[in-house]
């Protein structure tokens, strides 16, 4: 085995034996309603959790305003990831645990491509202009990431030139118009580009436009496994999830 697969492997192993030796109630089904960001992590670290713990998760991934709207309606769930404005509204709402609010991670705003199209020249924020004005088809989502990319259009004087050829997909859909070919240059947080097939990773905005998005977590207030959910919090700031976070181009909550 080499080295790095050890080391990773040893932490694996630290982090579930800590997990394992701390009490916790049986068996449960912990719904996890989370941002992309949080569900591309719990797919490849979520397997680990349910061994060490018997517990197991029931993810769902979505925007967040159609979460706030669920959550405000009394519909059920353990645990909430979003971004930070949900997540504090909830709480003062008294929906979402305060003591329990933790920063999962970040991601800066990247370009996209089709897997296999030509890259266009970013290095630079006139590059990256001049590859927004010259491409035929561009995607930014409505919310997020999509309301910083929408002002800084502004801010550069392009966004009515670049208006008829703009889609802002209701979902979270960005990277999967480009895969599919119907969008030239998508624009999106890196980790949405680094885990979706069939796209390409051009590189994030330049350091002087770029912006970050910072996902949040927190347990429901009418959580009946609250325990459950704490355990799955503490495990989402262990070395194994913090190695896929960092993998999956964020940095991890306590890393800045």
């Amino acid at each position: 085995m080499h080295n790095a697969a050890m080391s990773r492997w040893s932490a694996v192993v630290i982090a579930v034996s800590l997990l394992v030796a701390q009490p916790h109630a049986r068996a449960a089904e912990l719904r996890v309603w989370t941002a992309r960001a949080g569900a591309t992590v719990l797919a490849q670290i979520g397997p680990e959790f349910e061994r060490a713990t018997g517990h197991k998760l029931a993810v769902t991934a979505d925007l967040p305003d159609p979460f706030l709207k669920r959550v405000r309606a009394g519909e059920p769930f353990d645990i909430l990831i979003s971004t930070a404005g949900p997540i504090d509204a909830l709480i003062e709402e008294g929906r979402l645990i305060k003591e329990t609010r933790a920063t999962f991670a970040r991601s800066g705003i990247g370009v996209e491509v089709r897997q296999g199209a030509r890259k266009p020249d970013i290095s630079s924020v006139e590059a990256f202009k001049r590859a927004v004005l010259d491409a035929k088809s561009i995607a930014y989502l409505r919310i997020g990431s999509g309301l910083y990319l929408h002002g800084l259009f502004e801010r550069m004087g392009i966004a009515e030139q670049i208006k008829a050829k703009v889609t802002r997909p209701e979902s979270d859909a960005v990277s999967e118009l480009v895969a599919q070919g119907k969008v030239e240059l998508g624009l999106v947080v890196s980790t949405q580009i680094l885990t979706t097939p069939g796209v390409e990773f051009v590189g994030p905005l330049p350091a002087e436009i770029q912006h970050y998005i910072v996902f949040v977590g927190a347990v429901s207030a009418k959580s009946q496994v609250p325990d459950a959910a704490r355990e799955l919090m503490r495990f989402l700031a262990s070395a194994p999830a913090l190695a896929v976070i960092k993998a999956q181009g964020m940095e991890p909550g306590r890393a800045y």
